[in-house]
């Protein structure tokens, strides 16, 4: 196979993350082609594809595409995708695993449409090399990636294999940590550069503080990965994947190691001190703890550096934790600890729970829609003036969940 051939790379994403993932494709330089809901397509090769899994921080996987086909049956499944080269892609000695998305009359059970497509590489292969892959459920070697919607099909290699939100940094998640992913475009919602400062009362585990270093300091969140889904076929380029980490690094450390860029202070408080313990870890192990400072204190206490910056918390919302009756007083409080302490600032209040937004008692200058899992999310804006400021933009939209999650 050749790695230099252009084709159809998909990179997916969450429901709501599109737009952010939209601002990072083309950042890298490529043009947006088809957009859906959670996930949008560009034109690449399978070097592209080793460059997106590196740089992108709200995508989830980024899929080449190997074949599309007309498909009504699964001896049809199966004859279309014995069909391809796979003896070019893998090698008998790798792991492989099929994963499936199936919404057609022709077959009812999305296993047996994957057991079809990796009978269909396996036999391929054994024919060509006399031994076959293993092949399994773990997502660790090879993944193909198979889409079956009506008559039609599209099968893919799933280069990133894990999800791209698995940093690999958590080592010690606590408890209800936000996926990495969706702490990126958290951050990345609130403008944040990095330049100002940034604080993150209630910090958890460590996620939001920990993304908004990597993104203040350029590093790459690939570079914290060591096993991607590319790594496992024949085209695997070493030396093309050594250097572009090598330039990612460079360009890391002319912003938060020890070059003239220094990002202003990033802080992270929580009243959980196992919390505190746990993202100070984190964020040793994602090679960011330099550059934030950690306390164990009430939210209320946190220590706000002085001039303009960002605040942003994401407090429990009764869904998985906390008594609603206690979290009501707790958005009270946070309410009084934005008009009282964080005047300058910019806050930002993450919740699945629209209600207990309400008993902040601050007027929203914005609503960013977001997911976590399948709770509908809001991120709340507020502009914190020591006075009162009229006529804010208090626009609302309404997110709603497509039924069928095709990518």
């Amino acid at each position: 196979m050749d790695s230099a051939k252009v084709n159809t790379i998909v990179v997916t994403c969450s429901p709501g993350l599109v737009e952010y993932v939209r601002g990072e494709v083309e950042g890298l330089g490529y043009a947006i082609g088809d957009c859906h809901s959670t996930g949008l397509e560009v034109r690449g090769s399978e070097v592209d594809a080793m460059r997106l899994n590196l740089h992108l921080r709200t995508a989830n996987n980024v899929l080449f595409l190997l074949k599309q086909f007309e498909c009504v049956s699964p001896e049809e499944l199966y004859r279309e995708v014995s069909e391809v080269a796979w003896e070019e892609i893998i090698s008998p000695d790798e792991y492989l695993s099929v994963v499936g998305k199936i919404d057609t009359a022709f077959v009812d059970n999305s296993m047996f449409a994957n057991l079809k497509v990796k009978d269909a590489i396996v036999d391929r292969i054994a024919g060509k090399c006399g031994r076959r892959p293993d092949s399994g459920k773990e997502r660790d070697g090879v993944v193909v990636q198979l889409y079956w919607k009506d008559r039609r099909c599209w099968l893919y290699l799933n280069t990133s294999g894990v999800k791209l939100s698995d940093r690999t940094y958590r080592k010690i998640p606590h408890s209800a940590p936000l996926r990495e992913s969706l702490a990126a475009a958290i951050i990345l919602a609130t403008g944040y550069d990095g330049k100002g400062p940034l604080v993150c009362p209630m910090c958890g585990s460590g996620t939001l503080a920990i993304e908004a270093a990597l993104i203040a300091s350029r590093r790459a969140p690939g570079l914290l990965r060591s096993n991607y889904g590319f790594m496992h076929t024949k085209y695997f380029d070493e030396g093309e994947w050594r250097q572009m980490r090598s330039e990612a690094l460079k360009a890391s450390k002319g912003r938060g190691g020890k070059a003239a860029f220094r990002p202003g202070r990033i802080v992270a408080t929580d009243i959980d001190a196992e919390a505190v313990e746990a993202a100070r870890k984190n964020a040793a192990t994602a090679g960011v703890g330099h550059l934030i400072e950690f306390a164990v204190c009430d939210f209320a206490e946190t220590e706000l550096p002085k001039g303009a910056g960002i605040i942003v918390m994401n407090p429990e919302y009764g869904l998985r934790l906390g008594d609603i009756a206690e979290l009501e007083e707790t958005y009270k409080r946070i309410g009084d600890f934005f008009k009282q302490k964080c005047s300058g600032y910019t806050g930002y209040i993450f919740t699945g729970n629209p209600a207990l937004g309400k008993k902040v008692g601050l007027r929203t200058s914005r609503r960013f829609e977001f997911y976590n899992a399948s709770i509908e999310c809001r991120l709340l804006k507020y502009e914190l003036y020591s006075g009162s400021k009229k006529g804010l933009d208090t626009a609302k939209r309404v997110w709603t969940v497509p039924p069928f999650y095709w990518w």
